[in-house]
């Protein structure tokens, strides 16, 4: 029974983060916590935690646990990247995405490595990515087409 119960509230939890509400998938997710601290639990409880209330410490470590106990499912990669993000460690985010994608599954890593939008080395490497060469270089061969 009370597995039944904790996969109806994992999967409703994982419904509301889809849709967006937050708000709605912790309650789910700190209900499936009472039953039982999975993973997949935790890592999504971790996500939660992070964008409603802004505890990003105790979310970063909700997700590191979970990728502890689950090295391999992408969705634990995922809201710890979610969290890294929401923390403004943009750079840390897409490494820990890089890192989820050598995990099976891992579509939405994709989709959100591309939200994230990678930029491309700039073209004179040893100038800075500000240099108005780097700039205006980048720029006119994206024009043509070449970059």
């Amino acid at each position: 029974m009370a597995a039944d119960e904790l996969d109806l509230l994992v999967a409703q939890g994982l419904t509301a983060i889809e849709q967006e509400n937050t708000l709605l998938a912790m309650m789910h997710f700190e209900n499936a916590a009472r039953i039982r601290r999975t993973p997949t639990v935790l890592s999504c409880l971790g996500f939660c935690i992070a964008k409603e209330h802004g505890q990003l410490q105790k979310a970063s470590s909700l997700c590191l646990e979970a990728i502890h106990q689950e090295p391999n499912v992408p969705l634990h990669y995922l809201n710890l990247a979610r969290v890294q993000r929401l923390a403004g460690h943009r750079l840390r985010a897409i490494k820990i995405l890089q890192m989820g994608l050598k995990q099976p599954g891992n579509q939405q890593i994709v989709a959100e490595l591309k939200q994230l939008g990678i930029r491309k080395p700039p073209l004179f490497v040893q100038l800075s990515r500000d240099h108005p060469l780097n700039k205006l270089g980048g720029k006119f061969f994206a024009r043509l087409g070449l970059r």
